[in-house]
């Protein structure tokens, strides 16, 4: 699969764990976690290898550096591409450090989770966070390359899977409910979800690259809130569960404002709490869940912006919601 991008076009290649490994450059460096160093050792060995601590907390100021001062340190030069092999949080930071070192390298993306095989690896949206707020330092720096192996998610833990279902119901609310047969199989067929669900990112990063017609901020329905709630958390919580939240209270304020058709909301919770997902959480402050929010990238001034779903598979982005609005939907979870 080819996707076309304003500096040209990547593709994203599906193979087994042991042909990713022989497809990259054995002198090529690579930027990964624990986790993955301790299940693909033999893969690494006698590889340049930049091992961070796994979790969300590795997505800042002090890792970016890290690994920029690596990458200097093993000469790495602009005719070279950086590796990142592992989940989300890898390929965010990854992708920034390849925008900024030596003012722009390529990488190469190896995603190893369900979420970033069907999100965050996918449309060159890259960056990490800061104390104030998710992904607020970054930039649109496309990969080179996908290297796609669903084989990677035989090593991942059951409760990641499960996180990265949160990221493909999403594709399911927004735009494509006939993935829902699929997803509620007890034997789900991962190859062809993380297929599908990449297709629908495509076509989405390709009609709205840069995020200018509002049809690619569609992808961050239950974004604005979970995010906030991730934050609050402490980021204790997963990216999926925190968006798995957000996705049933954003339905909520798209019913209570009259967008989203009544009983939306149930519907995804009943969804989401079938996959294991959880929906509400209780030890939050919604005060401090709207300060988060102001922090929002699709802020405008002072007005909130939603991705509202507009029916079940029909999502468009809304700005000027009400705080109040959103505090009486924050206050009622």
């Amino acid at each position: 699969m080819v996707v076309k991008h304003s500096r040209g076009s990547y593709e994203i290649s599906t193979m087994s764990v042991e042909e990713v490994f022989q497809k990259l450059d054995p002198e090529a460096p690579i930027i990964t976690d624990n986790n993955l160093e301790a299940y693909y050792a033999k893969f690494l060995n006698g590889r340049k290898v930049l091992v961070l601590q796994a979790g969300e907390g590795t997505k800042n100021f002090a890792n970016y550096q890290k690994c920029l001062e690596w990458l200097a340190t093993q000469k790495v030069q602009r005719s070279q591409s950086i590796v990142a092999l592992g989940g989300g949080v890898v390929g965010d930071l990854v992708g920034i450090v390849a925008a900024t070192y030596l003012r722009g390298v390529k990488h190469i993306q190896v995603p190893t989770s369900l979420l970033a095989m069907v999100d965050s690896s996918v449309g060159g949206k890259v960056g990490i966070d800061l104390p104030q707020g998710k992904n607020l330092v970054g930039a649109f720096w496309p990969p080179s390359e996908v290297l796609l192996a669903t084989e990677f998610l035989k090593t991942l833990p059951h409760e990641q899977v499960i996180n990265g279902m949160a990221e493909v119901w999403k594709y399911a609310f927004i735009v494509a409910p006939e993935l829902t047969p699929l997803l509620e199989e007890s034997d789900r067929d991962y190859a062809k979800i993380v297929n599908l669900c990449i297709d629908l990112k495509r076509q989405t990063v390709e009609a709205d690259e840069f995020e200018t017609t509002g049809q690619r901020a569609t992808l961050n329905f239950g974004h604005t809130i979970g995010h906030a709630i991730e934050q609050a958390s402490d980021y204790q919580l997963l990216h999926g569960q925190a968006i798995s939240i957000g996705m049933v209270l954003e339905a909520r304020l798209g019913e209570n404002l009259g967008i989203t058709p009544t009983g939306t909301a149930t519907k995804i919770q009943s969804y989401l709490q079938r996959t294991g997902l959880p929906t509400t959480q209780k030890a939050t402050n919604p005060e401090q869940l709207l300060d988060f929010m102001r922090s929002d990238k699709k802020v405008s001034g002072s007005e909130l912006a939603f991705a509202l779903l507009t029916d079940l598979g029909a999502c468009k982005l809304f700005r000027g919601i009400s705080e109040k609005n959103v505090l009486e939907v924050l206050s009622a979870n």
